[in-house]
């Protein structure tokens, strides 16, 4: 069942020109529409690889089916695509919903953190694990997380967000590239030590069951991707097929000019501090991108 649309909030920053909006469920979504400048793919990469996330027990917004009405765009001015020249409406029907992070009343939610807080968030083993998501499901963008804490908590709780370019956005194609995929900071992956660090979410991708696979597939609305079953299908074939080669794609971003393991196979070594930031990942996220 799908969550209905009630309310316009604001419009998010992004490529993909989310808005956010208040479910019938009392539940605030950043929702992307159809008819969205990137693809209308982006949708079903979003709720898939979602899926998939939770599947593998990582730390992931609940995706959602959300309907918005023809009635709520014709009645809300803000609810329009730029497309730079022009400006058209945002499409009614199916849209994909992420919940927004912290809820109606978040305690306190931020993209950036100093390097001593990064090293501190209670889930930063999590960063092995949605790299070797993001490898399986070839995430051609950097991944995204924002950081997550409730009133008097002093430490930050990583969300894993945006998955609309796992396999290559609109392309549906894999390519794999060792730079592909990753945190634009190494602070995040400086404590992995070995394979052992990328457990339990790299035995649980190799050994998920395929239905569990092709069920969360069946979940998409086929206008998401035109309505072509085949394709679709010919993904989580391709998808399936490529668990058996996960290690090599982290072994090549692991020998990576990045150097992003300088513990593995010596959980005594001491690392130097980062001084390495990809400028294309830079800048702020929070509310871009969700």
């Amino acid at each position: 069942m799908a969550v209905l649309a009630v309310q316009h909030i604001r419009r998010m920053r992004g490529g993909a020109q989310g808005q956010l909006m208040l479910g019938a469920d009392d539940h605030v979504y950043v929702v992307k529409f159809q008819n969205n400048p990137q693809h209308t793919r982006v949708l079903a990469n979003e709720l898939l690889a979602t899926r998939l996330a939770a599947a593998i027990g990582l730390t992931a917004p609940e995706a959602e089916l959300v309907e918005v009405s023809e009635w709520l765009i014709a009645n809300t001015p803000e609810l329009e695509i730029d497309l730079g020249r022009t400006r058209e409406r945002c499409r009614p029907g199916l849209q994909f919903g992420s919940r927004f992070a912290g809820g109606l009343m978040p305690g306190q939610v931020v993209d950036y953190l100093p390097e001593e807080q990064l090293s501190e968030v209670k889930n930063v083993a999590e960063f092995a694990g949605v790299l070797a998501l993001d490898k399986w499901t070839g995430n051609a963008n950097g991944r995204q997380a924002v950081f997550v804490r409730k009133p008097r908590e002093r430490r930050y709780k990583a969300v894993f967000i945006d998955f609309g370019y796992c396999f290559h956005a609109g392309e549906w194609k894999f390519e794999d590239l060792p730079l592909r995929g990753i945190y634009y900071r190494n602070a995040v992956y400086r404590e992995i030590t070995g394979w052992e660090s990328f457990e339990p979410w790299l035995t649980r991708i190799e050994k998920l069951p395929e239905e569990t696979v092709w069920t969360a597939a069946n979940e998409v609305p086929p206008e998401w991707y035109g309505g072509d079953l085949r394709e679709m299908e010919a993904l989580i074939e391709r998808l399936l097929a490529r668990r058996g080669r996960l290690r090599e794609f982290v072994e090549a971003f692991g020998g990576s000019d990045r150097k992003p393991f300088p513990k593995w196979g010596n959980p005594q070594e001491k690392s130097e501090p980062e001084h390495w930031i990809d400028p294309r990942w830079s800048a702020s996220i929070l509310g871009r991108v969700n």
